[in-house]
């Protein structure tokens, strides 16, 4: 890529071949349009909707229930279709959710062709015209004007006070002023180049004639829509693990199965009820509601994070919060109110505050109005706004001043005198008030301010210098004013000559873009939970620095890092030596990539936030990209994974205590139905190992205990009040497993248990309890009726695995004793309703068969609070 800005204008000129007051010939241009393409940005290729329908069926857990369903089919020539539907129905169900949550994947393209200007004014053949502009090519000559949205990336060849707004594409907080200017040196970051207008950007003020140097996706917008092409949504820490979720029980399925198969070879049952068996296993072994309930608890989850002012927009990012370890956040208008404020006033007495800030209101191009309802609303430079509003703060209204005081004479601002001067009448003399670079400004001054005009002595300058220094030290932005009074106004050529000289200073001004006020709070919560945030901006060194260490992000022995230093620094160098840096100033989206890369290469789980264009790539590589709502742009939301609709860095705090605690909730509901699909299993497995002349439960019994009577409970646990200590703790390793060792246990014996009072309810109702004419159908409802009681009773237990459920409190969560009372409603109709009864396979019970169902439903509750106060 060529380094335009390195040229001189009359190099650029000859390089692209074109003529600067005449522009390039029809045919020139028809010909570079052809050759460079329109000046537009690359669409991504959309995924047909059939194929990302099928790659949602290529999880191992959704192929064995697939298998499961055209065994049920051949095994009983079609006639016994009910499972089978039911199977696919879940499949189907499953992926149309995923699906959805797929949407905003290329909105950040979107966005970003949106941003172009619809119409430029071009020179061709010697005429200014305005043109499409997808119709630019490399050796245009466009104009520009305040108000302009720049076109192409363009080497500017003429301009008279021109600023832009580059704050979306480089993150400085104010417009920078740009010239023609001299080449500039090759290392010359995208922020600091002065004689380039980047597409994209806001003219805010001046004009200027420039040559296009680049267009569409070769423009540094196109470089980052180069970037958000070529990348591919991260898997989340959770997506991990339901994939080994997955295996784990597809693999344990069909090693079960097996194992089976072969019991059954050695008893010489059928190959026909084998393949009965394998399907009811298989229907046992799969968990179908998992994938449906974990969508819908972080469903829940996302409603929760919307009162807590972030709305999400890809569901498993919500959990991924839970585990992020570095937040890595850009400054401007994220950690800071994109605001510049006066936040210091320097006078040589304190009496003269109010002559300094009535300069900085007069001598200034802001404009304030009153709204109907008294309201003050400033419209101008975010430097000039800021020196009205810090006026009104003191009761200095810059209408009422200048009614007072109009102006009747002004030399602007340029960025070679680096000064502003207007005149005001003022008892029938003339105040000259002039504003400006403090060094430039104290030149021109004889005299300060001090209870009268006195001579300004070298003592005293060391004073003035001396606080200039030290607010510069502090990052602020430095502007001084001075004033004198002239009897008569020269002639218009010679104002400058006359008005800018022998001035008295009045004082110095320190402006800011100012940090929010809940950050500090919300950066010490970070470190309070083990999560490092990081500063990564495109502001200078200095300013970054200052700002982090005022919110506690900079800390002593940490260091900073330019854009500069990273060019130099190799990316391996950089992902050993990343844990030592809190502070990126200086740096373009690369830079910001390769940042957010070597954290996750190091094994953090990475949250970005952001709100520029400048943003959007490494909001996309980031684990979780958090974009503001109010002030972010719409390359940055479509991006993003999450949108802060207060643009509140503290809120992100919020998210990631709500992403632990659904994560917490997840794995409750994934303990709660694996523990009761391993009772089911253990029912079935057992019962062919000892030639049962019957299965305890058959296939259509299962599904209604997985989809329905578990379902309920499962969905409950994931709305389990976030625990209180959960931000008192460090992140957990995205890499580790879901099944611990403690968790294995647990699951293992409950799921035992379980298996194991379903089993006795069979026999009781088989051989003891039961009627000798249908002893057969009373095992089997003993069974069934057991086993979804005990798992209804079971979801208490599950809802802490330390605290008791008493000191929990039965009804702190009102979810779960809705769905144990909904649950308990479904399984007596199927018990009780005899239409239900037939679909069930089921039959009428006695009283002491019931009694016998409810004490060995209750067991778990009492096995597992023995269990708990034992470890306590």
């Amino acid at each position: 890529m060529t380094q335009w800005y390195t040229k001189t204008t009359a190099q650029a000129v000859s390089d692209l071949d074109t003529n600067p007051t005449r522009g390039l010939t029809s045919a020139q241009a028809h010909q570079r349009l052809a050759q460079y393409g329109p000046n537009q940005l690359e669409k991504p290729r959309p995924t047909p909707l059939a194929v990302r329908f099928l790659l949602q069926l290529k999880d191992p857990m959704i192929l064995v229930l697939l298998a499961a369903a055209v065994l049920s089919l051949l095994s009983t020539g079609g006639e016994d279709w009910v499972e089978a539907v039911i199977i696919l129905l879940i499949v189907v169900v499953n992926a149309v959710i995923s699906i959805t949550q797929e949407n905003s994947a290329h909105k950040a393209l979107e966005a970003l062709q949106q941003m172009s200007a619809p119409l430029a004014k071009v020179v061709r053949d010697g005429q200014l015209l305005r043109l499409d502009t997808r119709q630019l090519v490399p050796g245009d000559i466009i104009q520009l004007e305040a108000g302009d949205l720049v076109p192409a990336d363009a080497r500017i060849l003429h301009s008279a006070q021109l600023q832009a707004d580059e704050s979306a594409i480089t993150g400085e907080s104010v417009p920078v002023s740009k010239e023609a200017g001299s080449p500039l040196p090759h290392d010359t970051e995208l922020g600091d180049q002065s004689n380039m207008v980047i597409s994209s950007t806001v003219i805010t003020g001046g004009r200027a004639t420039c040559v296009v140097t680049a267009t569409g996706m070769e423009t540094q917008v196109g470089h980052i829509a180069g970037m958000l092409l070529g990348q591919d949504d991260p898997t989340t820490p959770l997506q991990r693990k339901m994939g080994e979720i997955s295996s784990t029980l597809s693999f344990a399925c069909l090693g079960v199965c097996a194992v089976m198969f072969g019991i059954g070879l050695l008893y010489h049952i059928p190959l026909l009820d084998m393949f009965l068996t394998a399907v009811a296993l298989a229907v046992a072994a799969i968990p179908e509601g998992l994938p449906a309930i974990v969508t819908i608890v972080l469903a829940l989850g996302v409603q929760r994070m919307v009162r807590h002012h972030a709305i999400v927009k890809k569901l498993p990012a919500v959990e991924t919060l839970g585990c992020a370890g570095v937040i890595c956040s850009d400054k401007t208008g994220t950690l800071t109110m994109n605001r510049m404020t006066v936040v210091q006033v320097w006078t040589a007495q304190e009496k003269h505050r109010l002559e300094a800030l009535i300069v900085g209101a007069l001598c200034n191009d802001a404009t304030l109005n009153h709204d109907e309802n008294g309201v003050p609303h400033l419209l101008g430079d975010p430097t000039e706004t800021a020196l009205v509003d810090a006026a009104l703060e003191e009761g200095l209204d810059k209408e009422m001043l200048e009614e007072e005081m109009p102006r009747v004479a002004e030399i602007p601002f340029d960025s070679q005198r680096k000064l502003m001067t207007t005149v005001h009448p003022l008892r029938e003399r003339y105040r000259v008030m002039v504003k400006g670079a403090p060094d430039v400004l104290l030149s021109r001054c004889t005299h300060i301010l001090s209870g009268a005009p006195v001579p300004l002595d070298v003592a005293t300058l060391r004073q003035v210098e001396s606080a200039n220094a030290a607010m510069a030290q502090n990052a602020l932005r430095v502007l001084g004013c001075a004033y004198k009074d002239v009897d008569v106004l020269p002639p218009h050529g010679k104002l400058e000559e006359f008005l800018e000289h022998d001035l008295t200073f009045v004082g110095l001004m320190g402006l800011i873009d100012p940090p929010r006020v809940e950050v500090k709070q919300a950066v010490a919560q970070c470190f309070q939970a083990g999560i490092r945030p990081v500063m990564i901006t495109g502001d200078h060194k200095l300013t970054a620095v200052a700002i982090a260490k005022e919110l506690g992000i900079f800390r002593e022995g940490d260091l900073a890092l330019t854009g500069a230093d990273l060019d130099f620094m190799p990316q391996d160098m950089l992902e050993q030596e990343v844990d030592r840096f809190t502070v990126y100033a200086r740096v373009s989206p690369q830079h910001k990539m390769r940042i957010v890369q070597a954290l996750q290469k190091k094994g953090y789980v990475v949250a970005m936030t952001g709100d520029g264009v400048n943003d959007a790539p490494a909001l996309k590589a980031a684990d979780i990209g958090c974009a503001m709502g109010i002030t972010g742009t719409d390359v940055a939301k479509g991006a993003a994974d999450m949108i802060l609709t207060d643009d509140n860095f503290a809120t992100i705090v919020h998210a990631v205590e709500q992403g632990r605690g659904i994560y917490a909730n997840i794995k409750k509901s994934i303990h709660y139905l694996l523990s009761c699909n391993i009772g089911e299993i253990l029912t079935l497995f057992l019962a062919t190992l000892f030639h049962f002349h019957q299965a305890p439960l058959v296939p259509v019994q299962l599904l209604w205990l997985n989809l329905v009577t578990d379902s309920l409970p499962a969905l409950a646990l994931g709305l389990e009040p976030v625990e209180a200590d959960v931000m008192d703790q460090p992140p957990r390793d995205a890499h580790e497993p879901l099944f611990t060792p403690s968790f294995a246990i647990r699951l293992i014996w409950q799921g035992t248990l379980v298996g194991a009072l379903t089993l006795l309810a069979y026999f009781l109702g088989e051989y003891v309890l039961g009627d000798p004419t249908r002893a057969d159908a009373t095992a089997n409802t003993m069974a069934f009726a057991t086993l979804t009681f005990c798992q209804l009773f079971h979801a208490f237990d599950v809802r802490s695995s330390r605290q008791s459920i008493f000191s929990l409190g039965l009804f702190s969560n009102p979810a779960m004793n809705q769905a144990f009372v909904v649950g308990c409603a479904l399984q007596l109709a199927v018990l009780l309703f005899p239409p239900l009864m037939a679909v069930f396979s089921v039959t009428v019970l006695s009283p002491l068969q019931w009694l016998v169902v409810v004490i060995l439903s209750i067991t778990p509750v009492v096995f597992s609070e023995v269990e708990k106060a034992f470890f306590r």
